[in-house]
C-alpha cells in the first residue's frame, strides 16, 4: 500500500499574517491604550490605539474592550495589561477607578481566556515605574526612586537599586481629610478648575508627605500631564530632586510589555 500524500497548505496571504511582537495594554480610568512594542528599546512600534474605558468598568466589559484593542493593533504575541489595582499573583486585590468586581478576580486568566492569548497583568504605575527606570528619567539611577503617575488618581511605583517594591498605592494616603488622589490629582485639577499655581502646591504638600515617609532620592513625576511638566514642576516645592516622566502617557504601554515573562 502506498503513502497518501497529502497536498500542501497553502500559506497565508500576506496581508493576512499578523506581526508577532510584544503587545503592552494600558487599563486606566477614562482609556484603554494598546501598541506593540520593542522591549529592547523602549519604544511603540505601531501608533497606539486607544478606547474609552467602559462603565462600569466591570472585569467582563474591560475583556471585551481588551479584545477590541488587540483587534485593531493586528499584533499577535503575549500580552502585558496593567490595572488600576493591587496586582498579587495575576490576582486584582483591590480596585481604583475600575469596579469593585474586579476584587479577588484572577485577571491573568480573565484576559487570558478573553483574548486567547497569553497575558500578564501588573498595577498600572508599577510598569510605569518599570519603563521609565529602564528607559526613562530613572534610567542609571540608584538609591530610592519614586514615581508618581498623575492622571485620573495617583499612582506610585517604588524602586531600590532598579528593584520594584510592588503595589504601593501611596495615592490613598490621607491628605487632607481624605485620600490623596482626591486632593491632588490631574482629575482633580481639572474638575475643581484649579490654576497650575494652585495645583503645584497642593502637588507639594502631598511631595512633603511622601519624602517624610520614604527619603527618596529621585521623585519622577509620570502620566498624561508631563507633557505640561513646564507649566507646573517649577512651582513644586520638595527636599529632593522632582523631574518629568521622559515616556509620558507611553510608559504604561511599555511597562506592560516589560511585564511579561517577568
Amino acid at each position: 500500500m502506498s503513502d497518501v500524500v497529502l497536498p500542501p497548505v497553502p500559506a497565508p496571504e500576506p496581508s493576512l499574517r499578523f506581526p508577532v511582537s510584544t503587545v503592552g495594554v494600558d487599563i486606566g480610568g477614562t482609556g484603554i491604550k494598546g501598541a506593540p512594542v520593542d522591549t529592547t528599546a523602549g519604544e511603540l512600534t505601531a501608533t497606539r490605539v486607544r478606547v474609552p474605558t467602559p462603565h462600569p468598568a466591570t472585569p467582563e466589559a474591560v475583556a471585551s474592550v481588551v479584545v477590541d484593542v488587540l483587534a485593531q493593533l493586528r499584533c499577535d504575541g503575549p500580552v502585558g495589561v496593567t490595572l488600576p489595582a493591587v496586582v498579587r499573583h495575576g490576582t486584582a486585590l483591590t480596585a481604583a477607578n475600575i469596579d469593585e468586581a474586579w476584587i479577588d478576580t484572577d485577571a491573568d486568566a480573565l484576559l487570558t481566556a478573553a483574548t486567547g492569548r497569553p497575558c500578564t497583568v501588573v498595577n498600572d504605575a508599577d510598569a510605569a515605574g518599570l519603563a521609565e527606570i529602564r528607559f526613562g528619567a530613572g534610567r542609571g539611577h540608584t538609591g530610592v526612586v519614586l514615581m508618581l503617575t498623575l492622571g485620573t488618581g495617583i499612582g506610585s511605583a517604588l524602586f531600590v537599586d532598579g528593584a520594584l517594591v510592588p503595589n504601593t498605592e501611596l495615592g490613598h494616603l490621607p491628605l487632607k481629610g481624605r485620600d490623596a488622589e482626591k486632593y491632588a490629582s490631574e482629575l482633580v485639577r481639572e474638575h475643581e478648575d484649579l490654576s497650575w499655581s494652585k495645583w503645584a502646591k497642593r502637588l507639594s504638600r502631598y511631595v512633603a508627605l511622601v519624602e517624610r515617609l520614604l527619603w527618596p532620592d529621585l521623585i519622577v513625576i509620570g502620566g498624561g500631564v508631563s507633557k505640561k511638566a513646564d507649566r507646573f514642576l517649577p512651582k513644586v516645592r520638595s527636599e529632593v530632586p522632582v523631574v518629568a516622566a521622559t515616556l509620558h502617557n507611553d510608559a504604561g504601554i511599555v511597562g506592560a510589555a516589560l511585564s511579561v515573562g517577568g
